[in-house]
């Protein structure tokens, strides 16, 4: 009864003590882009990003686990070209007054060493959901030498089919259907 007692008493103490080592980090927009890149016609690459989005990440080293979930403002697409920004914010691609938000949440991270090689989780665009694996380019966490405090991020990328979101304009004049997404994210630890 006792040696039960105190193997309880050790695993709660483990839990908590693993349950210590998560901490929550708030996405920085200043460093955090999500850019797409699609073929046109085979002859050149059409680039953009979204310029509003925000999010959060809980993340464990220790534990290598972690949890993330970011927004984007689908209606602040920008390539440079404000005609082409129209388009893309309308019923054709992203109709972005009706869903005015993508959103990507993951639950999964896998570890290469101590540092992230992949998140897997669903991207929800058009109010459909797919599952999505962004995998890591480049990752690290700092501690930033003007705020104080760590911040952890990288590069992360993959390609999605957009047709599975409902995305299907121009397909049938030869746009293509894959697209290439970019993740460049920083989240500074909160306390």
């Amino acid at each position: 009864m006792i040696r039960n007692t105190l193997i309880a008493t050790a695993l709660a103490a483990a839990a908590i003590g693993a349950q210590a080592q998560s901490a929550t980090y708030a996405i920085d927009p200043t460093h955090t882009f999500a850019s797409f890149e699609i073929s046109h016609f085979g002859t050149s690459t059409n680039r953009g990003r979204f310029d509003k989005k925000s999010g959060s990440v809980q993340f464990d080293k220790t534990g290598k686990t972690g949890k993330v979930e970011i927004t984007l403002d689908t209606g602040s697409i920008n390539t440079g070209t404000a005609a082409f920004d129209k388009h893309l914010q309308s019923k054709d691609f992203f109709n972005a007054a009706e869903f005015p938000t993508a959103k990507f949440v993951a639950d999964k991270f896998s570890f290469s060493g101590d540092k992230v090689s992949e998140v897997a989780g669903t991207l929800t665009l058009l109010g459909k959901t797919n599952p999505v694996l962004l995998k890591a380019a480049n990752f690290n966490c700092y501690v930033n030498p003007m705020l104080k405090v760590e911040v952890c991020g990288g590069d992360f990328e993959t390609t999605i089919v957009r047709s599975q979101y409902g995305m299907v304009y121009g397909l049938n004049y030869g746009f293509s259907d894959n697209v290439r997404l970019l993740v460049q994210v920083e989240a500074i630890k909160q306390p």
